[in-house]
């Protein structure tokens, strides 16, 4: 391996007071994290990222001159691991607030106003429902049968229509449950597992009778819905960004990993050796090779099902893990951000943008006005919306295939049908996240047992990802804090047993 490209790697075997080595394979915020939370380790921890960048799915770049992200664009504030990790960077000055998430439905002809008293589209309050005006009246007159049929009888995994399908009606999931998760994964509510992607409401729904019921316990009280009311202050905000774009995150942590990082390093072929690992990277006419005492690979589940294949070599639990994670599907998407005169809208906007369910047949799936939810991108330029349109679902593969031109074209339409917005934005950028987020399917928890199970019977190896427990910021960085884990306590026991 070329000096220039990285220092020497310690030899494998070195044991845990030499400075043993970990070889991180994928830069993407998982990666990257795992490396950050090694950093005091002693640990000469090298990270291998294949594409030409870091940050996988978080990016940013201007568009009408100011810093937006092409990918995600929030992570949950209310779970720890995100905005604890900015803290240790020293970044939490920098984090930006909404200046609203009221969001909406656009169905049945008008964007409607989102139901507050709804759980990820389950609803928890009928009559709001029905004022709403999402569901038709034979729609809300079916969705309240919920409180009176028979509890669901324990059993396995379904898919998120079997389950609330079941009790609330389709019409329910069509026009609510899709579009919210649709949002967060590109899937189908028929092929979505209800336990890994509604696990808060799954496991609620073991105490109680009612589906609705399950949401509304977990949602604050009718009387909290304005602190003013309840004599209560504000709640925090579900959501939190950085100023620059969370696309700034990677090279932040990059940098404070000390880890050595190497991009356009591809690793084609992971093998275990007697004393630990050997990664080949690069071309098959000119390969490098790197040993390393342990190895986390932090790549999406197809690249890692095929490595752990090439890895079954003397290690069968590896091939087990490799099988159960070729079944995870991946959904293509892309996201289309417009610029537009402030005055193109011709009113005030307020809301934070709105959501499209599949039925209705449209391009775009979601839209956010980052400018309205994220009021700090309009500091540098105030005449200016910024709107980011996602298009693609699971099985959408042909509006993908339209140019960067036409896909722009599609989600310039269908947000004018929406808004009334007039006239052709004033700068465009459309990024593609082919195979970008992976499916979880019905029996995803029981796959990914599976694949824990097989990975912990193979010494030296650990894995993360979004393909695990979550497709969010804190959710991936929270695998990479158990792939960290689990490989200093592989360190650190066979450094005692020599």
């Amino acid at each position: 391996m070329p000096a220039a490209a990285s220092r020497p790697s310690t030899p494998p075997g070195a044991g845990w007071a030499g400075g043993a080595s970990v070889a991180v394979i994928g830069g993407g915020i998982s990666g990257l994290a795992a490396a950050f939370l090694l950093r005091n380790a002693g640990l000469t921890v090298t990270v291998l990222e294949g594409s030409p960048r870091l940050g996988g799915k978080l990016a940013v770049s201007e568009v009408a001159g100011v810093p937006v992200d092409a990918g995600a664009e929030a992570l949950l504030a209310r779970r720890p691991e995100g905005t604890g990790l900015i803290a240790e960077l020293g970044l939490s000055a920098a984090l930006e607030v909404p200046g609203t998430t009221s969001a909406g439905i656009w169905t049945r002809g008008r964007v409607w106003p989102l139901p507050r008293r709804q759980f990820m589209g389950v609803p928890a309050d009928f009559d709001e429902l029905a004022a709403t005006g999402i569901v038709s009246a034979p729609g809300i007159a079916r969705a309240r049968q919920d409180r009176s049929l028979p509890a669901d009888e324990p059993g396995g995994d379904e898919s998120v229509t079997s389950r609330v399908g079941g009790r609330l009606g389709t019409e329910v999931v069509d026009r609510l449950v899709e579009p919210l998760l649709g949002g967060v994964y590109a899937g189908r509510c028929d092929d979505l597992s209800f336990d890994a992607t509604l696990p808060a409401l799954a496991s609620a729904a073991r105490g109680h009778a009612s589906l609705a019921e399950a949401a509304a316990s977990l949602l604050p009280p009718a009387t909290d819905r304005g602190s003013a009311v309840a004599g209560k202050p504000a709640p925090p905000p579900v959501f939190t960004t950085l100023t620059d774009g969370l696309g700034t995150l990677p090279a932040a942590l990059a940098a404070g990993s000390g880890a050595v990082i190497r991009t356009g390093a591809m690793v084609r072929e992971l093998t275990r050796t007697a004393v630990g690992w050997r990664l080949t990277v690069g071309s098959a006419h000119a390969p490098e090779w790197l040993d390393a005492d342990a190895v986390i690979i932090a790549v999406p589940a197809t690249p890692a099902s095929r490595l752990l294949t090439g890895a079954a070599n003397g290690a069968a639990a590896a091939g087990r893990a490799a099988r159960a994670l070729a079944e995870i599907k991946y959904a293509s998407m892309a996201i289309v951000t417009l610029a537009y005169p402030v005055t193109a809208f011709g009113q005030p906007v307020t809301g934070s943008g709105f959501l499209v369910p599949a039925v209705d047949g449209r391009a775009v799936k979601a839209v956010t006005v980052s400018t309205v939810k994220w009021p700090h991108l309009q500091r540098d330029n105030p005449g200016v919306h910024l709107v980011r349109c996602s298009v693609g679902r699971l099985g959408e593969d042909v509006v993908l295939q339209r140019d960067d031109a036409e896909l722009a074209a599609l989600a310039a339409a269908d947000l004018a049908d929406a808004t009334g917005v007039r006239g052709d934005p004033v700068d465009v950028r459309v990024t593609r996240w082919g195979g970008g987020l992976p499916q979880y399917s019905v029996g995803h928890l029981d796959r990914v047992a599976a694949i824990r199970a097989a990975i912990a019977a193979v010494p030296g190896l650990a894995v993360c990802g979004a393909a695990y427990d979550g497709v969010g910021i804190p959710a991936c960085i929270a695998t990479a804090k158990l792939a960290a884990d689990h490989v200093l306590a592989y360190l650190s026991g066979r450094a005692e047993s020599k």
